[in-house]
């Protein structure tokens, strides 16, 4: 009696507990504090804005006086993200505004201003209606204009900027480099080898080095002290162990990229650009693709994502200096943002954790005291937050998965479990931070298993390399595997199973339905494939066709020569056999996955299964960037999954 008393007590408060956790609203608001950043000298945090019921707009934070300054603010658009040109200038870009079948009525566009509000000027067209445009807009670069990155020098006004040099289907990977003066607004063509997909910089922005695409071979560049380029390497851009440059640092050193035991690292180059030996920065699990960070006398340190994002410090001082601020906040990540140059004391903090969403601090370097800015998502709790393990489990054929296993608050056994799958599919699913769809559903008292499958990337070249032609099979496979291992160690109840996942992930928690009746009870499906040869033959799809004949014909399959291979793993030609209830959801937008895939698909399945959800967001296009959107879906999961494996 008085163990039943002690079992009943302790459901009594997950329920309680799982009841107090905040609604949908909370998860899915657009963020109220992001894209922190620090000025090179320091000085100065510009950061995003939401103040609740109004527009995301653009203020620089004095750090000396902590005074605020708004800088771009617009009644009827978002400000999307910053960074500084030099330690008084930025430029910025919107959030797109979906207006119609892949219409940008208002594009990213490109805009500069100084610190404290003043010199605004439009650099490149806005797509659609011209928002703030100027009168000379049509002298403006395209619309399609975007940043490069260049790592170095934070000097000048003027920024590196790249343009398609096609917009036809047919082609994709080409672009046209130039230096834009953020002032001036005036453009010069930089020289890149022809096909030019990726460059490498140094210190001073001057292009080193190039990487061209084409017809499914890749190429890498090295600029030559004469002007002319000397070719470092050729391979398949899908399975060739190539060599990258990727910076010319301070030093004069040579980074690149290359393989290392299957996995991708970072070295240095020799003057005949060979590695000059073992890698600067290598996992035996993972494929590293480190972030560089340095001021303008020398490398100071790597960051990159292994399970977490993680940086390994070059710097002595440095080193030190994370660890005085991980003492303070032990329960997080901490990224630390330092001055490129100048005195300054301040240093920028961004701290998460898997409950934890973005927390952004100043530390001080001679007073040791973290000053609090904002949190993305102020009305979590982190205590309410499920925590998230990396895990590893067999599949059937040996092959070793990683994955994600997110357990609800306070843990417990024999859970309903939502097996949450990602899109890509040849993409890395998840890493070690807050996840609002994750986090959404823990809180109501479900775990959570995100398989990283064959064909996910991050893991190495033979993890990628043997999802290739499996769709529907053995990448199929490796998802049932993680459930049944998610039961064997007790973490799942087998009766309250359910498949969930968008694009890709949609389509997989189709073919779980198909494939594994007995395990999957349900499935949400979002913006899904539901058939392959409709990735080939929707005319009006924004996938290529350069992509769709040396890329997806080699790692999905040939829709002529695989035609009957595709029939048989797909969820449209068998929609009379699922039988579980399911939810689906697309955007009437969708470019990626247009709407047809789930018309399609729904007048197939009705006739033979009753128990089948349908909803169609106007206003979407692949995913949901609506707030109001995200919020309804996600209501809806989880009366769907309460319906039908219900919480403990």
């Amino acid at each position: 009696m008085k163990l039943f008393c002690a079992a009943a007590l302790a459901l009594s408060m997950a329920a309680a507990s799982w009841a107090a956790a905040p609604p949908a609203e909370v998860f899915f608001a657009d963020p109220a504090f992001s894209g922190a950043t620090l000025s090179p000298d320091g000085r100065k945090v510009a950061m995003v804005l939401r103040p609740k019921g109004q527009r995301a707009r653009l203020a620089v934070l004095d750090l000396d006086s902590m005074k605020p300054t708004v800088v771009a603010a617009f009644e009827d658009q978002d400000v999307r993200r910053a960074r500084w040109v030099n330690d008084q200038r930025l430029v910025f870009d919107m959030q797109v505004e979906l207006t119609g079948p892949g219409v940008a009525e208002i594009g990213h566009g490109l805009y500069g201003v100084n610190a404290d509000g003043s010199g605004y000027r439009q650099l490149v067209q806005a797509e659609g209606t011209r928002f703030v445009q100027q009168a000379s807009a049509r002298e403006l670069p395209h619309w399609s204009t975007f940043i490069v990155d260049v790592p170095g020098l934070a000097e000048g006004d003027s920024i590196t900027v790249a343009r398609p040099e096609a917009r036809s289907r047919e082609r994709v990977g080409y672009y046209s480099l130039q230096r834009l003066n953020t002032v001036s607004g005036r453009v010069s063509d930089i020289e890149t080898p022809l096909h030019s997909s990726g460059w490498a910089f140094d210190m001073q922005g001057r292009l080193r080095a190039a990487v061209t695409s084409d017809k499914g071979r890749q190429t890498v560049q090295r600029l030559q002290p004469d002007g002319s380029w000397k070719l470092l390497t050729e391979f398949d851009a899908l399975t060739g162990a190539g060599l990258f440059p990727r910076w010319v640092g301070p030093d004069g050193k040579v980074y690149a990229q290359a393989g290392q035991g299957g996995r991708s690292a970072l070295f240095v180059l020799d003057e005949a650009d060979r590695p000059t030996g073992a890698p600067i920065a290598a996992s035996p699990d993972f494929d590293l693709h480190p972030e560089f960070v340095f001021d303008d006398r020398k490398l100071l340190g790597l960051r990159y994502t292994i399970d977490a994002e993680v940086t390994q410090w070059l710097d002595a001082d440095a080193k030190a200096l994370q660890a005085r601020i991980d003492e303070l906040l032990p329960a997080t990540s901490n990224r630390l943002s330092l001055p490129r140059h100048g005195d300054s004391p301040w240093v920028l903090v961004q701290a998460f954790a898997d409950v934890q969403p973005t927390l952004t601090l100043v530390y001080q370097r001679k007073t040791g005291k973290l000053s609090r800015l904002g949190v993305s998502q102020p009305g979590i709790e982190p205590k309410q937050m499920g925590q998230t393990d990396f895990v590893r489990y067999k599949a059937r054929d040996g092959l070793t998965i990683p994955a994600w296993l997110t357990l609800p608050p306070g843990g417990g056994k024999k859970l309903p479990l939502v097996v949450l799958v990602h899109g890509g599919p040849y993409v890395r699913g998840h890493a070690w931070r807050w996840d609002a769809e994750v986090q959404f559903l823990a809180s109501r008292g479900y775990a959570v298993l995100q398989p990283e499958f064959r064909g996910s990337t991050g893991y190495g070249q033979s993890h990628f390399e043997a999802g290739f032609r499996q769709w529907g099979r053995a990448m199929q496979d490796d998802i049932a595997d993680g459930a049944r291992w998610a039961i064997a160690q007790g973490h799942a109840d087998a009766g309250r199973i359910c498949i969930a996942g968008a694009s890709y992930g949609g389509y997989a928690t189709l073919m779980g339905l198909l494939k594994d009746p007995a395990l999957f009870r349900c499935g949400v499906s979002w913006v899904g494939v539901t058939d392959i040869g409709l990735l080939f033959s929707v005319g009006w799809s924004d996938i290529t066709d350069e992509v769709k004949k040396y890329g997806m014909s080699r790692v999905v399959g040939d829709p002529v020569a695989d035609a009957e291979l595709f029939k048989t793993v797909s969820p449209l030609e068998n929609a009379a056999r699922i039988r579980q209830p399911l939810l689906l959801a697309y955007g009437a937008w969708d470019v990626r996955v247009p709407l047809v895939h789930g018309e399609k698909f729904r007048d197939a399945i009705r006739p033979h299964n009753d128990a089948v959800e349908w909803v169609v967001y106007p206003n979407e296009g692949h995913g949901w960037a609506r707030p109001e959107n995200r919020v309804d879906f996600w209501n809806r999961v989880e009366r769907f999954l309460a319906r039908h494996i219900g919480t403990p």
